[in-house]
């Protein structure tokens, strides 16, 4: 017999405990996974135009774009709630935005200001529209050189300013681990532990995977998942290639297979395309006018491959 490659062997694992339990506990597959979509590499697209998109693609979920900047910016809520309920969408969380302008970690006192008034906007925001939860980046994306020796105390410190209003509005603090390429801090699922344990507060106490980042800084995908357990409330998808699910190399079925095993197919907890493209900073993105042609085939072919092969593992 041939002998596995050490990553075939974590797969066959993760295989071997979800055949197991789909034989034992077949109750615990009926329901699906909550397919959503996290819109803001749309660009300056309108939202209405956006929610037909998924609307057409068969998503039933949303991560609205956290693009509350300022007091005078960003999706008004009674607006926001009209446009989505004609086309059948409910929020599962709301992406948040961190750059160098309000960046927790920040050695500038009035960057970290900017982001815990962000996040205080953000997480009303959130509650008022009915999401589970809201990113949190602890450093700023785009920004991969420490600034010193002391930006996760600095984080820490931020955070907990605004720390009571998650649990005050009901809304989970999701701790993003971003990739070394664009973060200077918190790259894996055990940094963000780490970052968690430190922040030591109820609502703070959840991560949102990406699995392009967790192709670069985790050793394997469907482990860390498992390792994630019940912190994980969000998983970004997209292929190898931050393009469309199918059009990579990803192993998309240990992944769906990992997230049944714990528990991932439950009320509050989503799976979120948001495949921007390859680059060190896709943030440009959210200012730019895309091709629609482009966003549709993006959207449609991500989600009918998504159920694909989420259908060929259930069903087999």
């Amino acid at each position: 017999m041939k002998k596995l490659q050490n990553f075939e062997l974590l797969n066959e694992n993760i295989k071997n405990s979800f055949r197991e339990l789909k034989e034992r506990h077949p109750e615990r597959f009926e329901r699906r996974l909550n397919l959503s979509w996290s819109n803001w590499g749309f660009g300056m697209e309108g939202l209405a135009e956006s929610a037909a998109r998924l609307e057409k693609a068969g998503i039933n979920f949303i991560e609205l774009h956290g693009n509350h900047y300022g007091p005078d910016l960003g999706y008004r809520v009674e607006e926001t709630k009209k446009i989505l309920s004609e086309y059948n969408l409910k929020v599962g969380g709301v992406c948040g935005m961190f750059s160098l302008d309000n960046d927790l970690s920040s050695v500038h006192a009035f960057q970290r200001q900017a982001a815990i008034d962000y996040l205080k906007r953000e997480i009303e925001f959130t509650a008022a529209m009915g999401g589970d939860y809201i990113l949190v980046v602890p450093g700023a994306v785009g920004r991969p050189q420490a600034y010193d020796a002391y930006e996760f105390d600095r984080s820490v410190e931020s955070l907990l300013i605004v720390a009571d209003l998650f649990t005050k509005y009901g809304v989970k603090a999701a701790i993003e681990p971003i990739r070394s390429a664009e973060t200077s801090f918190i790259n894996t699922f055990a940094d963000a532990k780490r970052y968690i344990e430190a922040v030591n507060h109820p609502g703070v106490q959840h991560i949102n995977g990406d699995l392009y980042h967790m192709q670069s800084e985790e050793s394997h995908i469907g482990t860390a998942i498992l390792n994630a357990g019940d912190h994980l409330v969000n998983l970004h998808l997209a292929d190898s290639t931050r393009d469309a699910l199918g059009k990579g190399s990803l192993d998309i079925d240990t992944v769906i297979m990992a997230l049944y095993l714990i528990g991932f197919n439950s009320e509050g907890k989503y799976v979120t395309p948001e495949p921007l493209g390859p680059g060190g900073d896709p943030y440009p993105a959210m200012y730019g006018k895309p091709d629609k042609n482009k966003l549709d085939s993006l959207v449609l072919d991500t989600a009918s491959y998504f159920r694909e092969r989420e259908s060929v593992l259930l069903e087999s």
